[in-house]
């Protein structure tokens, strides 16, 4: 390999992983780019690990295993990242012939290397170290790119946190609202029972904003997306599926002083899916199978009738609920798939269970055993 393509492949790669690195932890935007070396690292990445998530089959050990992708997929992207910058200036000083003191000129790319990465980390051995003025530049520009790599990566674990945290609080205030895994009926039957007529206007408004938030901090840091919740019941994705199906029976079948909101919450939401989907390349795909065929659209109707809420009747109706889940199942079953988040169901089959009931001490002091005979949680049982 001659000097002068070995010094262009040094300073591709330190520009490939910088601008990278700014666009992954720095820019507050999405970038449409497909050639980014993060996207294709995460496509790389995840679809073999999706693929034998899906083989262990739904439960606490492909949750558990699910789990560990987002977390392990950072540090290893960060290890990337340095490999690359490393890698690089190792080309810069073997394409330069750059002497070393304690070596003989013409060192090897392995004694570059070690070089690179003493200085990229600031060690600071003195071992190895140039001895000619380019040689030095290089190194003390190497020391302060890997210093402010390292004061980027720290600073960014908080703000990284912080976002997984307001989401997380988010969806656990649903669990006793909506159930585990939340429900649009149980949501809209709990609400009903509240004196407080402007309660469900409040929870929608908490989430237009939660919603708005999930689009902003996803876009910006979007290995947030492969966080998975604290319970294997709970998903963000879980969440705001529940939370659109509520909006969609609001406007189209429950006759209630909400539409408005509802409307606000749903155009946010299926927003903020909308735009998640086309920035992970998930085309927008058919549930597999309908999630509100019309036995189980009579039961709601009944369940919401039972639980003292007002209904539309006419034709007009289903043909107004079918077209607001046309405007997002599509959307969330691609990410479903993508993610291998299970969808929750408008109406569930099996009586209402939150998390706080499933707790194994809970079960022994409290006799929560009658209130929960769905099973429980797993999360509570280590």
């Amino acid at each position: 390999m001659t000097p002068w393509l070995t010094l262009a492949l040094g300073l591709v790669a330190i520009a490939i992983v910088l601008v990278d690195a700014f666009e992954a932890m720095l820019l507050p935007r999405r970038v449409a780019r497909n050639l980014r070396l993060a996207r294709q690292f995460y496509r790389v990445t995840w679809q073999p690990w999706a693929a034998l998530g899906r083989r262990l089959g739904p439960g606490k050990r492909r949750e558990i295993y699910l789990s560990v992708f987002g977390p392990l997929s950072m540090l290893v992207l960060f290890t990337v990242w340095a490999a690359g910058l490393i890698l690089g200036f190792a080309l810069l000083h073997w394409s330069l012939a750059t002497p070393l003191s304690s070596l003989r000129a013409g060192a090897s790319l392995f004694e570059d290397l070690y070089l690179s990465g003493v200085t990229f980390f600031t060690l600071g051995y003195g071992d190895v170290t140039p001895i000619d003025p380019l040689g030095r530049m290089l190194a003390v520009l190497e020391a302060g790119i890997g210093f402010g790599f390292l004061a980027v990566v720290i600073s960014y674990l908080p703000v990284l946190y912080q976002a997984f945290s307001r989401r997380e609080l988010t969806i656990s205030l649903l669990d006793a609202r909506a159930g585990s895994p939340p429900t649009a009926a149980q949501l809209l039957v709990r609400s009903a029972a509240v004196q407080d007529r402007e309660d469900l206007a409040r929870i929608l408004g908490e989430w237009e904003r939660w919603s708005a938030e999930l689009l902003e901090s996803h876009l910006s840091f979007f290995v947030l997306s492969y966080y998975r919740s604290q319970h294997d019941n709970q998903s963000w994705l879980a969440a705001a599926t529940a939370i659109l199906d509520t909006c969609c029976l609001l406007i189209a079948v429950v006759d209630c002083d909400h539409v408005y909101q509802a409307g606000l919450t749903f155009a946010m939401t299926r927003h903020a899916v909308v735009d998640l989907a086309q920035a992970f390349k998930s085309p927008p795909r058919l549930p597999d199978h309908d999630r509100l065929p019309p036995d189980r659209l009579s039961r709601l109707r009944d369940s919401l009738r039972s639980a003292g809420l007002t209904l539309r009747e006419g034709p007009a109706v289903a043909g107004k609920l079918a077209e607001l889940r046309a405007m997002y199942e599509p959307f969330v079953a691609s990410l479903s798939a993508y993610f291998v988040f299970p969808l929750p169901a408008i109406l569930s089959d099996a009586p209402p269970v939150d998390n706080w009931q499933t707790s194994a001490w809970m079960r022994r002091t409290a006799g929560i055993t009658e209130l929960a005979p769905a099973q429980p949680d797993d999360d509570h049982l280590d």
